[in-house]
Formats: C-alpha cells, structure tokens, sequence
C-alpha cells in the first residue's frame, strides 16, 4: 500500500462530487500535484470502468481516489409515499406532472459487487466511502487491492467507529461542508460540530491521518486545518468554479451571487441532510420536512420537478450544492485553485 497523502506534493484532496464533475476535473487536480477524486455512487459498473479507464490515462499516472456510498437503501410504506407526493401535490400540477409516473430510483447504490469488480480490475490507490463503511467481506475485498480506505466522520464517535472497522484515515466532516452529510450513527443535527471543532478532537481520539471538510475554500483555512492537525484538506466548493468543473451556468451563478452567503442544510432533495443554496421549494416548504422520503428515495419525486423547471429556464427546484464558505470560491483552472489552496505548503 503507498502512502499516498506522503507522496502527494499538495496536501489539497478534491472533494467527489456527483452531478458537478467527472474525470476531467479529477484528472486536473491529480496533474497539479493534488489529488483527485471521482464520484462512483451514480455510475453503473460499465460507467464505472469506462471512468476509470480514462482517469487512469489522464491523470498522468498519479494516485487518485474513487468515492462510493456505503449507506443501505430504505424501504418506505405505501403512506410515507403518499405523504411525499401529497406534499409535492402543488408543484407536480403547476408543471404538469403525473405523480404515477414517478418511479421510486433515485439514482444513488450504495457500493456492492459489481462495483467491486472494477475496483479489482483498475486498483485505485484510494477508495472512499459515505456513510460509513460497506459490509466487511466488501471492505476487505477493497483492502485486498492494496487501496486505501478512507470515510467521512461527522463526530468523533464516528471517526473512532472508522479506525476501529478498517479505515484508513478519516475525513472530519464539518457541519459547514456543502453537499451530504457524511453521518452514519448518530443523525441529529444539534450533536453536530464545526470542522475546527472536530478536526482536533478526532485527530486526539484515533491513530490514523484525518482530513479536514468543510468550509474550507481558501488558503487559511488550509492553513488553520493543518495548524490543528489535519494531515491534509479536503475541498469541494472550492473548485465548482473551476474550468474543468461540470457546474451549470445556472449553478455557477448563484454560486458568485448573495444567495450563496446563506447556504442551508435541507433533506427535500435527496431525503438526506445535506447543505446547498436555498431554492423555491426550500423557502416555500422550509429546509427540513417530516414527510421527506428517507435518502435517496426523496430524490426521485425531486428530479421529475427539477427536470420540468429547468425546461422552463427556472432552477426552483434545481440542486446546488455548496459549504457554506461559497463566497470565497474563485474562478480558474483546476491547478491554478489547488496552486491557491496550497500557498506556502510547496
């Protein structure tokens, strides 16, 4: 196994982040000397293979990481659904929507064996998991390629859950972070802490590297994860702005206006806590709501409105995830951001 955050030459990892990026920013990122991370929990194997196949060629041979879910997928009652669909009942009509037609496939699969497959076949150096980790004759199986195995921990309860269950470093996970909540013990948001709250208490509690998430979109924040012991930095909303990002223009917009000054943590989009730029739906039924269908499921019913919207040039019902540090996103190539993040620690 190498030792990959030693070898790389910025302590700066991408954050995977599914619907705004593929192998072009991942491979950028791993050519400016950080390393780069592929979202998977939304590819079939075949799409898998075919990414990897790619990230291997355009990476330049650096190491790179590939990010799955490890959550277990819900089964809902009839009247879970029903209260769902009721709830939405006035956007469906107000688009034309027919409510049967909504079929229960949110598009996310936790990791399994077909995913495995292509891991055996192309041996990342890195593989990540949210939502904890997959069942042990899969992790193992992972750890038999020689991958590292990293997992996002939203408490220090959760990062010593990790080192005790095979992880190999824990990605600390601040309330600020943009995007899903990593949280797979305990789901209540007021135990939640800030990322410069439980980066010194994980680092404390395990015996393996952990990496600072969350709000961390410039160079001092780099700087102050890593005075309070981070081995290294994870971001994500720092580069959805950069050029080889697959960010929408809609999404790229509210990302350098007011609205993203006040990111919120919502589950209406996907089911599951997650933070991004407040839209109509938001606004109009408040961020979190009893009636969500559990993650993924929620996000079926979601992407039938956002589909529908978005034909109309309206991102009312659009996801755009960000942390809550999204002011200070810049725009740029992939390695001028990691050359920006990395200020003083070439």
């Amino acid at each position: 196994m190498i030792d990959v955050l030693s070898d790389l030459k910025h302590p700066i990892i991408q954050a995977p982040m599914a619907g705004v990026q593929g192998v072009r920013l991942a491979a950028a990122v791993c050519r400016a000397g950080a390393l780069g991370s592929l979202p998977a929990a939304m590819l079939s194997a075949d799409q898998l293979a075919g990414s990897l196949a790619a990230l291997h060629a355009e990476s330049g041979g650096a190491p790179y990481n590939v990010n799955f879910f490890a959550h277990r997928t819900p089964a809902v009652s009839a009247e879970q659904q029903a209260a769902w669909l009721s709830l939405l009942q006035p956007y469906f009509d107000e688009l034309g929507i027919n409510p049967a037609d909504i079929a229960q496939n949110s598009g996310r699969q936790p990791f399994d064996e077909a995913a495995l497959q292509v891991v055996e076949t192309y041996r990342p150096a890195v593989i990540s998991f949210h939502f904890g980790l997959p069942e042990a004759k899969l992790l193992q199986a992972v750890k038999a390629t020689g991958a590292q195995v990293w997992s996002s921990a939203t408490t220090v309860a959760e990062a010593r859950w990790l080192a005790a269950h095979g992880a190999d470093a824990v990605i600390a996970q601040g309330w600020e972070a943009g995007g899903h909540r990593g949280w797979f013990l305990n789901h209540d948001a007021a135990r939640q802490t800030g990322t410069f709250a439980l980066l010194p208490q994980a680092a404390g509690a395990v015996d393996i590297p952990v990496i600072a998430a969350g709000g961390i979109s410039d160079v001092a924040g780099v700087r102050a994860a890593m005075a309070l012991g981070a081995a290294a930095v994870q971001a994500g909303t720092a580069f959805l702005l950069a050029d080889e990002a697959d960010t929408r223009p809609a999404h790229r917009t509210a990302l350098q206006s007011p609205r993203a000054e006040a990111t919120v943590v919502t589950n209406l989009l996907s089911g599951g806590m997650a933070r991004g730029i407040p839209n109509r739906l938001i606004d109009e039924i408040g961020a979190v709501h009893p009636a969500a269908l559990p993650f993924p499921l929620a996000g079926a019913a979601i992407g039938f409105l956002k589909v529908a919207a978005e034909a109309k040039d309206s991102d009312d019902f659009s996801t755009f995830w960000a942390g809550q540090n999204a002011p200070l996103a810049r725009t740029g190539s992939a390695a001028q951001i990691v050359a920006r993040l990395a200020a003083g620690f070439t």
